[in-house]
């Protein structure tokens, strides 16, 4: 069983002493590839440079909305540059997050959109943040593509309406360890169950969202455990796993432009 975590953050602090150990006890896993994803200009670097140095981690750059307040056009200019390593693979995480607020509405519309058209530029997959925008993110990216978008919405959390114009934009539905959690993952395991299996990713969103089977003996999400994902997600889907695995690992590989 191959299995490829679509999205984690490796450059976290939680991995500085033992990130050697964290990727072996993912290969033992079957997790054999990795994107560590970039939310500004220091973590997108940080990223692109693990990614380097580890042939199974491919990066990803961008600026998360949490992070626009301090966003600025040589910030971009910057990811921009780190966008032509070969192990660069997606822009992003981009979107919007009306929750916790923590960059004002007019920079995360204003820079969600400019990042939106320098992906395309540069002809990248996007990795897409969506918390409570209200329907104001699925309004930005209707009016941006008069096509298929090629990205994921990662973490999906939204609902039964989202879902169904997530998936007529084209766009893939990244799966984290919520779907385990039994009261908060329920709304989760019900959509899963209806989501083509041509268009899931498994994630761990790692060191978030530690998923159940692994919760009571650790703080900390790692790669190794997106196979928990995986296990619940064809318990939920009545898929055989290793078909699944396969499935997902396809389109995990065709998403990002790497060969599978």
């Amino acid at each position: 069983m191959k299995l490829f975590d679509s999205h984690c953050h490796l450059d976290d602090n939680s991995y500085n002493q033992d990130l050697d150990k964290v990727i072996k006890r993912a290969q033992s896993a079957g997790v054999v590839r990795m994107m560590t994803i970039g939310v500004n200009g220091k973590t997108s670097a940080r990223a692109v440079k693990l990614a380097e140095s580890h042939p199974e981690i491919y990066a990803s750059v961008g600026v998360h909305p949490h992070d626009v307040k301090s966003c600025r056009e040589s910030v971009i200019e910057d990811l921009k540059s780190l966008a032509v390593n070969q192990k660069v693979r997606a822009w992003g995480e981009i979107g919007l997050d009306f929750n916790r607020m923590y960059s004002p509405r007019k920079d995360q519309e204003m820079w969600f959109e400019k990042q939106l058209e320098i992906a395309d530029q540069l002809g990248l997959p996007m990795i897409f943040h969506e918390r409570d925008s209200n329907g104001r993110f699925l309004e930005i990216l209707e009016n941006h593509t008069t096509g298929k978008l090629k990205g994921v919405v990662h973490c999906f959390s939204g609902d039964n309406n989202e879902l169904k114009q997530y998936l007529d934009l084209g766009l893939y539905i990244g799966i984290t360890g919520i779907l385990t959690i039994k009261g908060r993952g329920a709304r989760l395991r019900k959509l899963a169950s209806i989501i083509p299996l041509d268009r899931l990713l498994v994630e761990t969103d790692a060191p978030y969202l530690v998923p159940a089977p692994e919760k009571n003996q650790h703080r900390r999400n790692e790669p190794a455990f997106v196979k928990s994902v995986l296990l619940k997600l064809a318990e939920v889907k009545q898929e055989d796993p290793k078909q699944l695995a396969e499935t997902i690992w396809d389109n995990t590989c065709r998403l990002y432009g790497v060969e599978a």
